[in-house]
């Protein structure tokens, strides 16, 4: 059952989502976003799971959202997993990310999430920070800098419509 636009099991393919999954990325972006974030695996410019998540947005300053329409790439993005449960181990982030004016996005497959960040283990949270310097090789990094590029446009564009 589906409530305030939330996609149901049935619909997903047979994943029961969150009702509260807002905004979900379509196939096609999607597709292009975890590219991303497999290269940035290899950059080591990552943050997996909550605990790492809430850490990298609690030392972020907290300001206002941009209110102007062409506004920079974002400073890093937050993706979430849409099939989580219970749903309180992610309730929190999509507030925090608001707080700190750091677009997110939710994704089908906490699996899939975990495969393409380099992790054996389903993942929950990740967060994508260029910023962060990671020891990786620096052709690692260069790839990555052209898929953060293509990809955080269109994540901060879906992420932007869904806000009320």
């Amino acid at each position: 059952m589906a409530v305030d636009g939330a996609v149901s099991g049935a619909a997903a393919g047979g994943l029961e989502l969150l009702p509260f999954a807002q905004p979900l990325m379509d196939e096609k972006l999607e597709k292009k976003a975890l590219k991303a974030v497999k290269k940035g695996a290899k950059a080591r410019v990552l943050r997996r799971g909550v605990k790492e998540v809430v850490k990298y947005l609690r030392k972020l300053p907290t300001t206002p959202a941009a209110s102007t329409k062409e506004a920079p790439l974002p400073q890093g993005f937050v993706i979430l997993a849409a099939d989580i449960s219970p749903m309180d181990v992610i309730s929190h982030l999509p507030v925090l990310c608001e707080d700190h004016s750091v677009p997110y996005v939710f994704v089908k497959s906490r699996a899939e999430l975990g495969r393409v960040a380099g992790t054996k283990r389903l993942t929950s949270a990740i967060a994508v920070v260029p910023s962060a310097g990671g020891k990786g090789k620096q052709e690692d990094k260069d790839e990555f800098t052209d898929a953060y590029k293509k990809v955080a446009g269109d994540i901060v564009e879906l992420s932007r419509s869904m806000k009320m």
